[in-house]
């Protein structure tokens, strides 16, 4: 009996140290087969690393070539003073002579701003607000601190912009970019003197281009509108591009505070250089109108008086009975919906194609009157200049 219990007890002692065997070979098999498959999977492919300033454009190299071409401009003028009410009444003059206790004297105002140089040989590109007046001493201030007298070529009120001339040689001139090419979001540096911080760089993007403020800048206008930050004393002053192109001349800010508020703008450069050639050649700049007529804009209620869905398009608001448009057939209460085929948004946009137009040539307008469309052909002719010159 104790023979037949110890035989049992060692088959159930051998087949559990069988069973274990097994099973610790069955699990080695297991492990051996998902290590040969991770083996011969394809390895996964590493993330990517994303380098710290992916977010932003490296425009060190452009900023460093372009900084010296930005000057520091300062413009002296002679502001007449006001006259007073008793400078010609004998008992004024009895008590007081010559004297005028009213300060009302001549007085010279000083404004500061920034320039930019566009060829070797001294030219320069500046607002007109900087310069102030043709008759106004003008000074700039080279990046190597040189300190020269300059000449004012030209200005033009339409498009706020001066032209200056240095004696000098061999500067480092701006490359033109061209402004058309501008894209929203695109990087940029302005690039001036804010606050008399001599050339300071600002990064920022392109906001909005072909940006129209109601002839609150400007009557001709037709901006860049960008974030980069802008300040009194950058007017003048360029923006650039990310290949360190010339595209913009920075010109104005809009702000409550009198600073920075993340709204600049700039003329585009293929306008600034048209005028400053126009001035340079031509002592003015040549542009295109049609006489005897008067635009006015276009309000929501006006246009659903005179039948229009929208408050799109330029208003004739009067027209010369003895001028040309009124023989062509432009009529008073006419909506200008197009010019040559392309859309009048707005009376700013109208005035830019009409200034564009090649002078003498005959253009087509498209308008809505009475809430019919109509074409209208009227030939455009040099307008007067509002541009003036400095003899040099």
């Amino acid at each position: 009996m104790a023979r037949r219990i110890s035989f049992a007890t060692l088959c159930i002692t051998l087949g559990l140290l069988m069973g274990l065997v097994l099973t610790g070979r069955l699990k080695s098999a297991e492990e051996s087969s998902a290590a040969d498959q991770a083996a011969s999977a394809p390895a996964p492919r590493p993330a990517a690393a994303v380098p710290a300033t992916a977010a932003l454009p490296d425009l060190t190299g452009v900023a460093q070539r372009v900084v010296g071409s930005v000057t520091n401009i300062s413009s002296t003028q002679i502001v007449r003073g006001s006259r007073s009410p008793f400078e010609n009444d004998p008992f004024f003059r009895y008590f007081f002579g010559d004297d005028d206790p009213f300060n009302s004297r001549d007085r010279r105002a000083q404004s500061l701003g920034s320039g930019v140089i566009v060829s070797p040989d001294g030219y320069l590109l500046t607002n007109n607000h900087v310069v102030g007046d043709v008759s106004a001493q003008v000074s700039v201030v080279l990046g190597d601190k040189r300190e020269m007298p300059a000449k004012i070529v030209g200005v033009d009120e339409m498009t706020d912009l001066a032209v200056l001339k240095i004696d000098a040689r061999g500067l480092p001139a701006l490359p033109w970019g061209d402004s058309s090419k501008l894209k929203v979001a695109e990087w940029v540096l302005a690039i001036g003197n804010p606050f008399q911080l001599n050339q300071t760089v600002t990064l920022g993007i392109v906001s909005a281009t072909g940006r129209s403020l109601e002839g609150r800048l400007a009557t001709y206008e037709d901006f860049i509108q960008t974030d980069a930050a802008i300040n009194p004393g950058n007017s003048g002053g360029a923006l650039i591009n990310s290949r360190g192109e010339l595209v913009g001349i920075n010109t104005a800010i809009a702000t409550e505070s009198g600073g920075y508020q993340g709204v600049g703008f700039a003329v585009p450069s293929n306008l600034a250089r048209h005028v400053m050639d126009d001035l340079i050649k031509l002592g003015e700049v040549r542009r295109a109108t049609i006489p005897g007529i008067q635009i006015q804009q276009l309000t929501t209620q006006v246009a659903q008086q005179l039948g229009a869905s929208n408050a799109r398009g330029a208003l004739v608001y009067s027209v010369d009975p003895r001028a040309d448009a009124a023989r062509s057939g432009l009529a008073r209460g006419d909506i200008i919906v197009s010019f040559n085929g392309s859309n009048v948004d707005d009376t700013y946009q109208f005035i830019r194609f009409l200034s564009d137009a090649p002078i003498g040539s005959t253009v087509t307008l498209g308008v809505l009157r009475q809430g019919r469309q109509e074409t209208v052909k009227v030939v455009v002719t040099q307008a007067s200049s509002r541009t003036s010159r400095r003899r040099m």
